[in-house]
């Protein structure tokens, strides 16, 4: 069946739904279980669900996931404007449901730790749990500095994405590799500078949980200290893709090697 938006819209739903409910679900596990977990663990549970996401929908939608990576393509990839919201609409929409899933699992387990805990939603104690669905940064983060963080590992995600993709850069992997690239990337930032803010790299991943738990008990206060629920891991990631993705397509790509095709057509040559 030919694509056509609808379906390329629900395969963002249900990539960024997959997302969520692997990554929040591992987060909530590690809070409400005591699961031993390290950080690089952790990391490497939401770079695996990029990766598995990509898998399932990549064929259909391209995979974006991601708000960010959606109008990094549009700004230097080609990507058609036109579709810029319908993504993105799609993208807050599966985060929001994968949010909803993962909490109806777990309801009971977070009710018990925030009694455990004495945790009241509606106020600041309610970090603790609305943690393990969006992100927050470091007490000691400013919020132009958690800024900074966002748009710096955002834009290298955007560098493998395009790195990975073109097909005149002769590094790139074959096949379902490309994947597996961008998982790990997010993983490696994740470990590197995940303590600090969270490693949201991607609105709809904050954005979408965070408006399930406004509906859900925690109100507007979930939002974060200075707004930053509305401002860090929204446009950090935004800024950071086009940052990225401007520096591989003006610092990068002109420079791969130019290759042709020998007469016999089999032996790649570089071009002098």
């Amino acid at each position: 069946m030919r694509k056509t938006l609808l379906g390329e819209c629900l395969a963002e739903f249900f990539g960024t739904f997959i997302l969520i409910f692997i990554g929040v679900g591992t987060v909530a596990a590690m809070v409400t279980a005591e699961i031993s977990m390290s950080f690089w663990e952790l990391s490497i549970a939401w770079g695996l669900a990029v990766s598995i996401a990509i898998y399932v929908v990549g064929a259909i939608s391209g995979g974006h996931i991601n708000p960010a990576v959606t109008i990094g393509l549009a700004v230097w990839g080609g990507f058609e404007k036109r579709k810029i919201l319908p993504y993105i609409g799609s993208q807050v929409a599966g985060a929001f449901a994968g949010a909803a899933v993962v909490y109806g699992l777990y309801r009971e387990a977070i009710l018990i730790f925030e009694k455990a805990n004495e945790v009241v939603r509606a106020t600041d104690s309610g970090w603790a749990s609305a943690g393990i669905f969006s992100t927050f940064p470091k007490s000691y983060l400013s919020t132009f500095e958690a800024f900074l963080v966002e748009m710096a590992i955002t834009a290298l995600l955007m560098i493998v994405i395009f790195a990975v993709t073109d097909g005149k850069n002769g590094a790139a992997p074959a096949g379902g590799l490309p994947a597996v690239a961008i998982g790990l990337t997010i993983a490696i930032c994740g470990i590197s500078f995940g303590p600090l803010t969270g490693f949201a790299m991607n609105p709809a991943r904050d954005l979408g949980p965070r408006l399930f738990l406004m509906l859900s008990g925690w109100e507007t206060n979930v939002i974060g200290p200075h707004l930053y629920g509305l401002i860090v891991p929204i446009f950090g990631p935004i800024v950071g893709a086009i940052l990225g993705g401007g520096l591989y397509k003006k610092l990068i790509a002109p420079y791969f090697p130019v290759t042709t095709v020998d007469p016999v057509g089999k032996d790649y040559k570089k071009a002098s």
